[in-house]
């Protein structure tokens, strides 16, 4: 019998293609089977009391575990260099899962200034009516963890690049800190995807993702995942999901992230190839007033970029000369680009996260957290360059 691949053996896209499953161990089914089955039949009832008990493997029912989602888990574990991973129903699945697994009242949060707009409302008004105390930290400088860190910090959690104004933070400086107070690392990657960047790697603790974005590609699946060592993965499936979310990803699901990971590297590549052509387009256009690229020499955290990632992405947030009214009407000129939120797709979307994905944040918030009223966030697609570029300029021509 073949053994499955596992990290070390073969190259990333290799890996994301072959890794933890084999044809011939199923009747020659080159694509992975979908087992659409809720529970599980156990030869005897010994067999089952083992299952249940934890003292022999195997599955029970699926809201634990399957073995199409436990393809996709070991596949992603792989290639973040993780342990084990854990599919969710949601990349808020995978954070909630993971946070109420870890922290209790009066336990520390420490998170970024900038977040997510339904990550950010989970932590302002979700967790701190359980009587978890939450602390934003300006973590692009390193420094201001040092001076808010205590011995109550349980978890650091931050992305990078961080949605929707691009700051980039040091995982391996963040993590470097945290070890000093054994505090866990969360880190949300879901802009860079593990072909650009992975933080276990640089020393995080956990990696989650919104599989809904670039690993799945393609727009029609919401998914999530979360990668970490074997122990804290089984006490975020045991918990987390299992007894307090219930985010659960159904196995068709499981199958469409698996699929897009086979592509991944290849649609990473053009994204980022577009994204720089467009990245520069845009620096030199009169009618922007900033652009948050970290490809850009000019971006404060290009070096950075350099450091921790592969490759820049295929995120771009700009600011327009003439401000919220301006991005509003770039918005509606455009002709192939699409107005609509969520990232990572084949196709090239534009939002305006003040009233779209931020508007969870209050005007004041939004101010204090880095995130301008008129700030564009747009996601490039995969489609010719020229086309793209084509579209934005003659929106930009009519903008102010």
């Amino acid at each position: 019998m073949k053994v499955p691949m596992t990290h070390s053996s073969k190259g990333f896209a290799t890996r994301a293609i072959h890794s933890f499953y084999n044809p011939l161990d199923h009747e020659g089914a080159l694509t992975p089977p979908m087992h659409l089955t809720s529970t599980f039949a156990f030869e005897t009832a010994e067999e089952g009391g083992r299952r249940f008990a934890g003292d022999e493997p195997g599955y029970i029912y699926s809201r634990v575990s399957n073995p199409t989602l436990d393809i996709l888990e070991k596949r992603m574990a792989d290639l973040e260099g993780g342990q084990a991973g854990l599919a969710t129903a949601s990349g808020m699945g995978a954070i909630t899962s993971v946070l109420w697994s870890f922290l209790e009242p009066g336990d520390e949060l420490l998170v970024d200034k900038t977040l997510y707009g339904c990550t950010f409302a989970y932590m302002r008004h979700g967790l701190s009516r359980f009587g978890i105390n939450l602390t934003y930290v300006d973590m692009s400088d390193s420094e201001n963890l040092v001076q808010a860190i205590s011995d109550q910090t349980k978890i650091i959690y931050f992305e990078t690049p961080a949605n929707p104004n691009m700051r980039l933070i040091d995982i391996a400086k963040i993590a470097n800190i945290a070890k000093g107070f054994e505090a866990r690392v969360v880190v949300d990657n879901t802009y860079a995807t593990p072909y650009l960047c992975r933080p276990i790697e640089l020393g995080a603790d956990i990696v989650v993702h919104s599989a809904t974005k670039y690993l799945g590609g393609h727009g029609d699946v919401v998914a999530g995942l979360a990668i970490g060592s074997s122990e804290d993965m089984e006490q975020v499936r045991l918990v987390g999901m299992k007894d307090m979310t219930g985010a659960v990803m159904a196995p068709f699901n499981a199958m469409l992230v698996t699929r897009g990971l086979k592509t991944l590297n290849l649609r990473m590549d053009r994204h980022c190839q577009n994204a720089m052509v467009i990245a520069n387009m845009l620096e030199k256009s009169s009618a922007v007033q900033s652009v948050f690229y970290p490809g850009l020499e000019s971006d404060p955290y290009h070096e950075l970029a350099k450091k921790q990632m592969a490759d820049f992405g295929g995120m771009i947030a700009f600011e327009l000369t003439g401000g919220y009214q301006a991005g509003i009407n770039l918005m509606n000129r455009l002709k192939m680009i699409h107005r609509a939120v969520s990232l990572g797709d084949a196709e090239t979307l534009i939002q305006h996260p003040a009233s779209m994905t931020h508007s969870t944040y209050t005007e004041e918030e939004r101010k204090t957290h880095g995130i301008s009223e008129g700030l564009v966030r747009l996601s490039v697609g995969l489609e010719n360059v020229e086309d793209i570029l084509a579209d934005l300029e003659q929106g930009l021509a009519g903008s102010s």
